[in-house]
């Protein structure tokens, strides 16, 4: 008889093809919005290239937020894969905690950018096209109030996004439970 441990059984179930997508698909946006976030507020001034790039970034944070709504559609009608067996139950409430604040922050980030964009007056138009409703009048104290709010969700964003890579990179190299292989297209 052999005393070599078995492995930990492998929770093969994954997640459906469309949230497999989607999640790809916003962390892509996510991570472009954020780029061009921290590349435009570096330009000084006023340039055209900065305003572009505002443009750009607005129109990937409605983009976001759009499918944002979706996913959290998705995801209310359709159950997530179970977690492995052995994963402890603390572990299970940490990566239920995180993905819950990722799913708030998908909402917030974009939502405090276009009330930040509509305080300081300027209306966000989706592709240069559909107007947005302009829902606040332009407002310089609460202009200010939001660019911090705004900033600082991105900050906490930006963690959330970290330790939610280091779980699946921890689960896929460490844990070897297939946790991470759920998630991949």
């Amino acid at each position: 008889m052999s005393t070599a441990v078995m492995p930990a059984r492998m929770d093969t179930r994954r997640y459906t093809k469309v949230a497999i997508f989607s999640h790809w698909l916003v962390a892509l946006l996510i991570v472009s919005a954020f780029a061009l976030g921290v590349t435009m507020v570096d330009i000084p001034g006023i340039t055209p290239t900065k305003l572009k790039y505002f443009s750009w970034h607005k129109w990937l944070g409605v983009t976001v937020l759009t499918l944002a709504c979706l996913r959290l559609l998705w995801r209310l009608t359709h159950a997530a894969p179970a977690y492995p067996d052995n994963m402890p139950v603390w572990q299970q409430g940490a990566a239920h905690s995180l993905h819950g604040l990722l799913y708030v922050l998908m909402f917030a980030v974009p939502l405090s950018g276009y009330f930040y964009s509509l305080a300081a007056g300027v209306p966000v138009v989706y592709l240069g096209i559909v107007p947005l409703p302009v829902l606040i009048a332009p407002d310089p104290e609460l202009k200010a109030l939001l660019k911090e709010v705004h900033y600082w969700l991105n900050v906490v964003l930006l963690g959330s996004v970290l330790l939610h890579l280091a779980a699946a990179l921890k689960h896929q190299f460490i844990d070897r439970d297939g946790i991470f292989k759920r998630m991949l297209p």
